[in-house]
């Protein structure tokens, strides 16, 4: 095996798919382990993927381990497994919170670490994910990793002080999306619009104006001003949500969440 996963929930599975996809990996090349049966059969079905209960499976068998369980786990799993890493096996972590610093105390010795931090649009091959790998892993190793990481959306190598902002702007921010398309919709609805169609507009408009800021380099507020006209709709509905608190609601709520990133 080429590729491990400790843990196949929803993240798991999001990386199997685009790896898989991408033909990084044949799935014949991916092994993955879980404690809850239905989580494992779930990925064997949707990927094809080898399963099974056994974490040291995973470990004797990959090249390079995915510690995708939930990071109140990492250490019961890392105390595990920590005798049974290679020199050359590649380490990869999805937890936040979770240090270099930390995890090399956990293994108590040389292993080679990068630590990440993915989001749920790799489901769709448009995940956001940052990279930082510590003293052990090499050029190659990294860029190894990062194409791995690359098959699920995009990926960034982040110095580790940023990885708890890494958080809060995409880790985490796939949740105040969905809330905020939620909210334009019912909004829609109360107005008269079928609710399939709701969602519909309120998505397309979030997805086709993300794209604009990513394409052509032009500033937010640029692009904002842009659909403003003088004493119209739009800026009356911006006038409105900036009476509310809208900005300084999205600001405290990201600092909010730094804020638990860094003391898990």
């Amino acid at each position: 095996m080429k590729l491990g996963f400790i843990g196949t929930g929803n993240m798991a599975g999001a990386m199997m798919g685009g790896i898989i996809k991408n033909n990084v990996f044949k799935p014949e090349e991916i092994i993955g382990a879980d404690l809850f049966a239905p989580g494992r059969e779930k990925v064997q079905s949707l990927y094809g993927i080898h399963v099974t209960d056994s974490n040291m499976e995973v470990v004797k068998s990959a090249e390079v381990i995915v510690l995708s369980v939930k990071p109140q786990y990492y250490e019961s799993v890392i105390n595990e497994i920590k005798d049974s890493i290679t020199p050359e096996q590649l380490i990869i972590t999805i937890a936040p919170g979770k240090t270099l610093e930390w995890l090399g105390e956990k293994f108590g010795r040389e292993v080679k670490i990068v630590r990440t931090m993915p989001n749920t649009p790799a489901m769709v091959g448009e995940g956001m994910t940052a990279a930082c790998p510590n003293q052990y892993v090499t050029k190659e190793e990294l860029d190894y990793a990062c194409k791995i990481l690359s098959s699920f959306g995009k990926v960034e190598v982040v110095s580790e002080n940023l990885m708890d902002v890494v958080v809060s702007t995409s880790g985490s921010s796939p949740a105040y999306v969905f809330m905020f398309i939620e909210a334009m919709a019912d909004a829609a609805v109360a107005d008269g619009m079928p609710r399939a169609q709701a969602y519909k507009f309120a998505a397309q408009a979030v997805l086709g104006s993300a794209k604009m800021v990513l394409e052509t380099g032009k500033h937010p507020g640029e692009l904002k001003d842009m659909v403003c006209s003088p004493a119209g709709t739009t800026i009356e509905a911006v006038r409105v949500l900036e009476e509310r608190g809208f900005r300084s609601a999205v600001f405290e709520a990201m600092k909010a969440c730094v804020d638990v990133a860094k003391g898990m």
